[in-house]
């Protein structure tokens, strides 16, 4: 299944106009013709299949002939805070993968020992919305505006909060720590690890300290770690 995503169709929807760029790929690339179907999700757990009534590579047009309600496969919500990496494209392949295992929400957060703190937050959606698409999910993950460390703990969490760290303190399993069906917030550190006060900040806000292993991570895999170990805890 080819799939396409538009945010702006609902179940009232009855006809729907691709952007020229949309237009030429489906028309040029895709080779589709009138009559063809196409199946597109708005990334709130809708499956729409479309007829194309208009070819045209610069205004492509298509009648919505059903829609199917697609609930995400996983019956938890998972919110990821993540420092951005130094080099940009290793926060685009966390972003790419976790996409495809099954996050609900991300929130690049900006720490004492960040490398990077300018970042493309349209950049980031393009590549969500592409791994939903490659992956075929209905459920587009929620991407946050980025915060400062501090200015994150300081809100109010539902569920479970935990932050993976590096220091050598006691800390426990997600295993033992995760409820499964429930709301888990995790974060993880740029490069260089959080600093002590952020760790002793976030424990004093009862995040509850994570290991995520014995090997010292990257921080693009330690976020994917955390995403696929939650995966496994509600299977």
């Amino acid at each position: 299944m080819q799939l396409f995503y538009n945010p702006e169709i609902t179940k009232s929807t009855t006809q729907i106009t691709f952007d020229k760029v949309e237009s030429k790929h489906i028309v040029r690339v895709l080779r589709k013709k009138e009559n063809d179907i196409l199946h597109i999700t708005n990334g709130f757990g809708f499956l729409f299949e479309a007829k194309i009534t208009i070819a045209s590579d610069k205004k492509c047009l298509a009648e919505i002939i059903s829609v199917e309600e697609k609930p995400k496969p996983w019956q938890y919500y998972l919110h990821i805070a993540i420092a951005p990496t130094k080099l940009n494209d290793r926060t685009e392949w966390f972003l790419e993968k976790a996409t495809e295992i099954g996050i609900d929400e991300i929130t690049p957060i900006f720490c004492s020992n960040s490398e990077r703190r300018i970042i493309k937050l349209d950049r980031f959606e393009k590549i969500i919305q592409s791994a939903m698409k490659q992956s075929l999910k209905f459920t587009l993950p929620k991407i946050n505006q980025p915060v400062k460390f501090t200015d994150f703990i300081n809100q109010d969490f539902d569920g479970t909060i935990c932050i993976a760290h590096c220091e050598d303190q006691q800390k426990n399993t997600l295993k033992s720590v995760v409820n499964p069906s429930e709301k888990t917030t995790i974060l993880i550190g740029p490069e260089g690890d959080f600093s002590s006060q952020e760790i002793e900040k976030a424990l004093g806000k009862k995040f509850i300290p994570i290991s995520l292993g014995e090997s010292r991570l990257r921080t693009e895999t330690a976020g994917l770690v955390a995403v696929q170990n939650v995966s496994f805890i509600n299977q």
